[in-house]
């Protein structure tokens, strides 16, 4: 059943490697490279927006693994979807530091 009090947050609207047009919803110089679930749950969390996580299929790229975070609704969604986007990069900043040098987590 639809929970009509808080907003959903998909992984891909925060994709900087995707366009607009294929889902991005925040500015390029705001979004971060493929951005992970648990990452998009930890900067919700330091916002306090209590997240729910849950992998999905986004509904515009069925064929790639995905997922959502929703979270109350406190604010108007747009603003939420910007203040996330900067804790975001903070969150994976934090995450990259904590690695040991030489190590960038990525598979070749």
């Amino acid at each position: 059943m639809k929970d009509y009090d808080r907003h959903v947050f998909w992984l891909d609207y925060f994709d900087s490697e995707l366009k607009r047009t294929g889902g991005r919803r925040v500015p390029l110089s705001s979004a971060t490279r493929a951005p992970a679930l648990p990452e998009l749950e930890e900067a919700c969390r330091r916002l306090n927006l209590q997240p729910q996580p849950q992998p999905a299929r986004f509904p515009s790229h069925p064929a790639r693994d995905s997922g959502y975070v929703s979270v109350l609704k406190s604010k108007p969604k747009q603003q939420l979807l910007l203040r996330i986007a900067r804790e975001l990069s903070v969150v994976r900043g934090l995450a990259q530091k904590r690695q040991p040098q030489g190590q960038t987590g990525r598979k070749k």
